[in-house]
């Protein structure tokens, strides 16, 4: 493991033969966040020889390459560890340049909250004694940052949910979640791209489709994005399926 950073709580180590992971931390927090998508950006903008994806989660960047490409290019280094490490501490002289130019996208995603949506609407309701109009007002009001992509294709991890609306997992995942469910897990919030089991709180579905394999790109929303949920009627909800 290498600590690239002399003021930074920041160090690289190797995941697998042809990727390492570069930590920013252990907080899971939004400066930390723009730490993770800022280097993403740059590292994406002025990618070494060999690179192949980078993954962006929570407090680390994963960093994948071609093991072959990098032996025989003229990176500095020995070994491609030594090599891509080496190259990404010459890239973090640019880096504060890259934070404060990182412009995030603003989503906006209609839902309907809901019967027949939103099986578990009333139960969140109940949990915190408000109103299933409050919880809602609550949930549509904030605007959410997409954390992370996992679990599935496209599935986006965002914080930003009220505290008044953090709710426990359920007990017993259920096996059929359908594609666009909205939900709510801990203090988090999220959208099903694709039917699959799973046990976060089921508030509302959402028409619009999260993941289509044949769009570039594939997923709607991505790391460092902002969200906001709009209600939408029934009506407007079916509308929007048929148009």
């Amino acid at each position: 493991m290498i600590n690239i950073a002399d003021n930074r709580d920041l160090t690289i180590y190797p995941i697998s033969e042809g990727a390492v992971s570069v930590e920013f931390g252990e907080a899971i927090d939004e400066s930390v966040m723009q730490q993770v998508n800022g280097f993403n950006k740059l590292l994406n903008e002025i990618p070494f020889p060999g690179m192949r994806q980078t993954v962006p989660a929570y407090t680390t960047l994963s960093v994948f390459y071609d093991p072959l490409v990098l032996i025989e290019g003229t990176l500095p280094g020995i070994t491609c560890y030594e090599k891509v490490c080496r190259y990404l501490q010459q890239l973090m002289k640019g880096y504060e340049l890259s934070i404060a130019t990182v412009e995030d996208d603003l989503v906006n995603v209609p839902v309907c909250y809901g019967h027949p949506f939103g099986p578990d609407l009333d139960y969140v309701a109940v949990y915190h004694k408000l109103t299933a109009d409050e919880v809602i007002r609550l949930h549509s009001s904030a605007v959410y940052k997409v954390y992370m992509i996992g679990f599935i294709p496209g599935f986006a991890y965002m914080g930003g949910l009220a505290a008044a609306l953090e709710t426990p997992r359920k007990a017993t995942p259920a096996k059929a979640v359908p594609a666009g469910a909205v939900g709510i897990a801990g203090k988090q919030t999220g959208i099903y791209p694709l039917e699959t089991p799973g046990g976060w709180q089921i508030i509302g579905q959402t028409p619009v489709q999260l993941f289509n394999a044949e769009r570039q790109p594939p997923a709607l929303l991505k790391a460092g994005d902002r969200v906001k949920f709009e209600p939408i009627s029934l009506a407007d909800f079916k509308k929007y399926r048929k148009g």
